[in-house]
């Protein structure tokens, strides 16, 4: 069924993905962004393009009703760990308050789906691995706990309003599509980081501790493409019922094998600076995506870490500079 969709922060790194492929699909969508995070040149020019913020309560409003949206798509969040440990009031205030204006402009035009963009680390440090919905959600970081108290939120505005929700939890977003790609004005992920070596635009790469209890020392991560999170977001789109869901590969690619895969992908040799171990990494961080697999039928198309990286290296070599914007 073609929908018209509201997207907030369709500029950004997933954003951006996402809402290709929602126009590849035939919806119709209406992009609101205030490019902090976005770019200009990340926006789909197939979409209507919105330039405002969620500060603002009104300035949504009034663009949520000219959009006649069906549904939003809620990705507008600041997201660097370390920043919401210095400076929690942003996050709180963007990640919170921000998307409870939204919410409020939904109950206002009447639009009663929203699919969001939530994170995994909601859970904080998990008593286990897989992380399935079942366990306990304990953040360690303000932007963890904006992301939970937003997914408390949604849960109050379904009971209240009828809003329904779909919340989708992931970790490591990687990967391009042939258009677009990711390019964060503060780079803290770690294959674009790899990336930028072998471009020659940084030294090296630092490896956090090498001395984990896993095979090889350091920490192990579940990274997922951005084509199959776009797969994910639009299924969830078809969900009658409000749902929260674990997204995950149901494996995991240490912090030495990703930087191996770079150097294979790239042809390039990647130089390592070994640094001790931050504070509050686990181990390993995987999530379960059993509940989503049997309900949506979602289930990752790039399991395996080097397709992943081809696809970030290919957009890389096509714009070494990012979106110069």
């Amino acid at each position: 069924m073609v929908m018209n969709i509201f997207v907030t922060g369709g500029a950004g790194y997933i954003g951006s993905i996402c809402v290709e492929e929602l126009l590849n699909a035939g919806h119709k969508v209406t992009v609101f962004d205030n490019l902090t995070e976005g770019h200009k040149a990340a926006l789909d020019p197939r979409a209507h393009f919105v330039h405002g913020d969620l500060d603002h309560p009104a300035t949504v409003t009034a663009a949520l009703a000219q959009s006649k949206a069906e549904a939003v798509m809620h990705f507008a969040a600041n997201a660097l760990v370390g920043e919401s440990m210095t400076n929690p009031v942003k996050y709180f205030r963007n990640n919170v308050t921000g998307g409870l204006h939204l919410l409020e402009a939904m109950v206002a035009c009447d639009v009663k789906k929203i699919v969001f963009s939530s994170t995994c680390a909601t859970f904080g440090t998990p008593d286990r691995v897989p992380i399935d919905e079942t366990l306990p959600q304990r953040p360690i970081n303000p932007y963890g706990e904006s992301k939970l108290m937003f997914e408390q939120m949604l849960r109050w505005f379904d009971e209240i309003h009828g809003v329904k929700y779909v919340a989708l939890r992931y970790f490591n977003a990687a990967g391009a599509s042939a258009q677009f790609g990711e390019d964060h004005r503060i780079e803290t992920h770690l294959i674009p980081n790899i990336l930028k070596v072998a471009l020659g635009q940084k030294e090296d790469v630092s490896i956090f501790g090498t001395d984990y209890p896993t095979p090889d020392g350091t920490c192990i991560r579940d990274y997922i493409h951005i084509l199959d999170l776009a797969q994910a977001h639009m299924l969830a789109l078809g969900r009658s019922e409000s749902a929260k869901y674990n997204l995950g590969t149901g494996g995991g690619t240490s912090v030495r094998e990703v930087i191996a895969a770079c150097e294979k992908v790239t042809g390039r040799p990647i130089r390592v600076l070994e640094q001790p171990r931050r504070p509050g990494d686990p181990a390993r961080l995987i999530a379960s995506s059993e509940k989503i697999h049997a309900e949506l039928g979602w289930s990752p198309r790039f399991q395996a870490i080097q397709p992943i990286i081809e696809s970030a290296w290919n957009w890389h070599l096509a714009h070494p500079h990012g979106y110069q914007d």
